[in-house]
């Protein structure tokens, strides 16, 4: 079926974080929010109607988990990554922000260090703080128009740390990484006995020709030593659902994983995650290759239209994800008087690039998942912002 993402949907009011957490995030509603990693557009039919069926049951007790959910994982690996992880070496969990909590408190002690590379998502660095560990930072270096590892800086971090979690597909980057890259830090950790985990919760939304690749599929070591934790809430923004699957390549680390949540006597879904999910591996196909057009087509209508009338701005289009990041130094603002501008004068809500770290001090961070027309309202608001300086 043909699906209409130019469809403006009233979000307001459905207890919808990126609209009704404006105040709570900005300190008032009277902006447009295009920040969160969630997008406007109704999911895929397969996955309202299958809700839909569940709902009508009408009961919704305590909830298994039966084999073919893990079989759908599966044959989602084995189509688009060309992998076939076995489904004895899965796990479910809340997500994927969970997941990487449960590792980071299951394989390593207080005070130990966390490898991480810098700029990246805010969990990255929250998630060990609150647990009690340290955090490394590898700086990622801009050369050539893109962002690089620092290999020398990232061993030397290596030889401390117990864990390196690497984003895979990077976010607020949107890096698709190298094979060669991904091989190399697989190999410097294993050297130095890290732990390596991937997040690859965006790696269904890339764009330009670029292929991702499964961390876990890059080399025979990565297979016997990465952990990949992923999910389809953001491919079809089911995060309200929260479900993730995180494989294994053995089950010694699956039985301790399983162990944390077991403590915790979290181990079943509710009743619409699996279906919600299932149905999007199985059905969710079509939805999608419409969706990566629509979002490559905004992430080039941003580019045009921010160097044709924002000049004082640049764009650094992603290879992945649907978020943008907007080089704002131009401007010539701190980040405080930054974020101040685009919420009380452009009026748009994004996220601040210094928050994902300090190399992107000066740069915003848009998200370009909704409408064309919302899209534009809020170029506009912000080109009219900018001229008014």
């Amino acid at each position: 079926m043909q699906y209409n993402f130019d469809e403006v949907i009233d979000r307001k009011g459905t207890r919808c974080a990126k609209y009704d957490e404006r105040i709570k995030k900005f300190g008032t509603e009277d902006l447009i929010p295009l920040w969160i990693a969630d997008m406007d557009f109704k999911t895929a039919q397969p996955i309202i109607d299958a809700c839909k069926k569940r709902a009508e049951e009408g009961i919704f007790g305590y909830t298994s988990r039966p084999d073919s959910y893990f079989e759908a994982v599966q044959n989602w690996e084995k189509e688009r990554y060309d992998w076939c992880p076995d489904t004895a070496l899965m796990s479910w969990s809340l997500g994927v922000v969970q997941s990487l909590t449960a590792i980071v408190r299951t394989f390593s002690h207080v005070d130990d260090k966390i490898l991480i590379q810098s700029p990246v998502y805010t969990e990255f660095w929250d998630i060990p703080d609150m647990a009690g560990r340290k955090v490394l930072a590898n700086a990622l270096v801009e050369k050539e128009d893109r962002w690089q590892v620092d290999f020398a800086d990232f061993e030397e971090k290596a030889k401390e740390a117990k864990i390196f979690i690497l984003c895979n597909p990077h976010n607020p980057l949107g890096l698709v990484w190298e094979k060669e890259e991904l091989q190399k830090m697989i190999e410097i950790c294993h050297k130095h006995h890290v732990l390596v985990v991937s997040d690859e919760i965006h790696s269904d939304l890339i764009f330009h020709g670029k292929k991702h690749l499964r961390a876990a599929t890059v080399s025979t070591l990565a297979k016997e030593t990465v952990i990949t934790c992923v999910s389809l809430s953001k491919t079809f923004n089911l995060a309200g659902l929260q479900a993730s699957t995180t494989i294994f390549p053995n089950q010694e680390l699956k039985k301790d994983f399983d162990l944390f949540w077991t403590r915790m006597d979290i181990h079943r879904n509710n009743a619409f995650s699996s279906v919600a999910m299932e149905a999007a591996y199985r059905e969710g196909g079509e939805w999608l290759s419409q969706l990566l057009s629509y979002l490559e087509a905004n992430l080039s209508f941003v580019e045009d239209f921010v160097s044709r009338e924002i000049p004082k701005l640049k764009v650094h289009v992603p290879d992945a994800t649907y978020l943008m990041l907007l080089d704002c130094r131009g401007l010539g603002m701190n980040d405080k008087e930054l974020n101040d501008f685009m919420v009380h004068k452009a009026k748009i809500g994004l996220n601040a690039g210094v928050s994902f770290g300090k190399e992107i001090s000066g740069f915003m961070r848009l998200n370009v998942a909704c409408s064309r027309k919302l899209l534009e309202q809020g170029l506009i608001q912000l080109r009219d912002a900018v001229a008014s300086l």
